[in-house]
C-alpha cells in the first residue's frame, strides 16, 4: 500500500480531568516548555519573579524597577503568580494593611533558570551586565 493512502491516528488529547487545575485547560500543548511559557513567557512575569530574588515584596517596587512595567500589567502578572501559586501575599513587614509578595515553594524553583538565563546572557550578550547584587 502507498505511503499517501496510510491513515495515522491522531494522538489522544490529554482529558481534562488528567490536568491538576481548571488553569491547565488552556494550555496549548502538554510540552512542559509550552506549559511553563503559557504561564511566565510574556516580557514581564520573569522580571516580577527576578525582582521578588532580589529582595523587593511591594506593588510599589515592582512597578519602580528600571524595565518600567506598565501598572495594570503589573497587576495582571501578580494575579497570574497569585493563581499559580508561585507567589503569595503576606502582611508588609512594615505593618498596615497593605500585603506583600513572597515567593512560594514553587517559585523558589525558578532560581536555577534566571541564573542560567543571566549566565547564558552574560556570554552570548556582551552588552548585558549584571545590574542588582
Amino acid at each position: 500500500m502507498p505511503a499517501a493512502n496510510v491513515k495515522r491516528a491522531k494522538p489522544a488529547k490529554p482529558s481534562r480531568s488528567s490536568c491538576p487545575s481548571s488553569a491547565d485547560s488552556s494550555r496549548r500543548s502538554p510540552c512542559p516548555v509550552a506549559a511553563t511559557l503559557d504561564i511566565i513567557g510574556d516580557r514581564w512575569t520573569l522580571l516580577v519573579i527576578r525582582d521578588l530574588f532580589l529582595g523587593r515584596s511591594r506593588f510599589g517596587e515592582f512597578a519602580a524597577s528600571p524595565e518600567g512595567i506598565p501598572t495594570n500589567i503589573l497587576s495582571d502578572r501578580l494575579e497570574r503568580l497569585l493563581e499559580y501559586k508561585i507567589v503569595e501575599q503576606i502582611p508588609a513587614e512594615k505593618g498596615g494593611k497593605r500585603l506583600a509578595y513572597h515567593l512560594t515553594k514553587k517559585g523558589k524553583d525558578f532560581e536555577k533558570t534566571l541564573k542560567a538565563m543571566r549566565d547564558w546572557s552574560l556570554k552570548w550578550d556582551k552588552s548585558t551586565k549584571v545590574m542588582y547584587a
